[in-house]
């Protein structure tokens, strides 16, 4: 992958990578801020000011003219708030580019944050929690991380509560955006058929006025468990729904590589450890798989599950099975090559796409301040030895580390997590 970086003399980050096979141009813009750098009486503030971002700006002076413009020309825009990044992204055809370009700079420097929008986003941010409280699949979720970092930013939901949205104000969210939106806490990242010089003409022509500012970090992670841990809702639902979380490694971490083989191996995609045996063998689950976060500081790694009442404790066995078996024995090597290869094939499929791989370009940059080529990631994952994986393991899987969420219809509640005892 070929990409050019420019830091402008506002710290601003720029980098292209041309695809001159593509027809199409993606832009993102990835702002250095996201829910962890929060208080939590401003909880929520990132997500807010996301939404509000699309309401209107000098040019585009609602939700209406900023969506047609873009659609009007067979285009996409849209944005996306987590613990540490927020972004937004337009993807055009490339004769539209600059179009895109120009209204995803004017929502950052201008936008209006009437104080209408402000109310009404508030009460519409109010209805996605809701939507997310009404799914069980998704608020065990959130439950899960309440245990994993207790007291913690990253153990709270990234839109909020109901009480810090009710509390902040149009000034508020103004006064969150003027201190973290900043060029040094930002990078543009565009890829496709385009010229590093092109982008840089356009972040000359619509960015110009963007002033650098003072940078604030967030509070650190906690580096120890205070596991295990465990917490069950009651609800009439048809099926139970758990997540099992532990700590998992920071983003940069040299083990990271291991750990995503790992994840392969336990329970990602139709073929791996949980999906066979607790699926396909037992029928236990229709849905069951296992998934990775990494943070700059931190990580987590989880096992998620929708499960009938009736077979929960059998479910919970044989989970347990799997994740001792990776503690007590190395992993094949045909099953290691299987999920290198698994790996290696997603990440080639999916940097097909332009708006991937301006992705790739600006998230590593943004939190990593270094750019590792698809070459060097498979270098890397090549480089997994069953012994990597096993030594992981036995780190990471100790009983201290876990912690449970479960949402169900059981009447009480039992000491589930024991059977992680591993």
């Amino acid at each position: 992958m070929e990409y050019q970086k420019t830091v402008l003399p506002n710290n601003l980050r720029v980098l292209s990578s041309p695809m001159p096979h593509t027809r199409s141009v993606s832009i993102a813009f990835y702002m250095g801020v996201g829910s962890r750098y929060e208080a939590e009486s401003e909880g929520g503030a990132s997500h807010f000011i996301e939404h509000l971002l699309f309401k209107g700006t000098r040019k585009w002076p609602t939700a209406l003219h900023i969506a047609s413009a873009v659609e009007g020309v067979g285009g996409l825009i849209n944005g996306s708030t987590g613990q540490e990044v927020t972004v937004y992204w337009a993807k055009l055809a490339k004769p539209h580019w600059k179009l895109g370009f120009e209204i995803l700079s004017d929502m950052l420097l201008n936008p209006l944050f009437r104080e209408e929008d402000v109310e009404k986003e508030r009460h519409v941010i109010l209805e996605e929690m809701n939507m997310l409280m009404d799914s069980p699949e998704d608020w065990v979720y959130i439950m899960a991380i309440h245990l994993l970092w207790p007291g913690h930013p990253l153990g709270r939901e990234i839109i909020g509560t109901r009480e810090s949205l009710s509390n902040l104000t149009r000034q508020h969210l103004v006064n969150y955006m003027r201190r973290h939106y900043i060029p040094s806490q930002a990078v543009i990242s565009v890829a496709g058929d385009i010229s590093h010089q092109e982008v840089l003409d356009a972040v000359s022509e619509y960015l110009e006025e963007w002033v650098d500012g003072r940078a604030f970090s967030y509070l650190p992670a906690p580096n120890h468990s205070d596991g295990p841990s465990q917490d069950y809702q009651k609800r009439q639902t048809e099926q139970v729904h758990m997540v099992l979380n532990w700590r998992g490694l920071p983003l940069n971490h040299p083990d990271r590589f291991a750990l995503r083989v790992m994840n392969a191996i336990l329970g990602e995609g139709m073929s791996s450890r949980l999906f066979t045996e607790i699926r396909e063998k037992r029928g236990l689950a229709y849905r069951i798989h296992s998934y990775l976060e990494f943070f700059q500081d931190t990580g987590a790694m989880g096992i998620s599950a929708g499960i009938a009442p009736s077979r929960f404790d059998e479910a919970l066995c044989a989970i347990a099975e799997q994740l001792a078996r990776l503690k007590e024995q190395e992993v094949p090597e045909e099953e290691l090559r299987k999920a290198k290869e698994f790996i290696k094939g997603r990440l080639l499929l999916q940097l097909e796409d332009s708006f991937s791989v301006a992705a790739w370009l600006g998230r590593q940059e943004l939190l990593l301040g270094h750019i590792l080529s698809v070459d060097e990631v498979i270098e890397a994952i090549e480089a997994v030895t069953p012994q990597d994986v096993r030594r992981l393991a036995c780190e990471l899987l100790k009983p201290s580390n876990f912690n449970l969420a479960v949402i169900g219809p059981f009447g009480e509640e039992k000491d589930w997590v024991k059977v992680f005892n591993l």
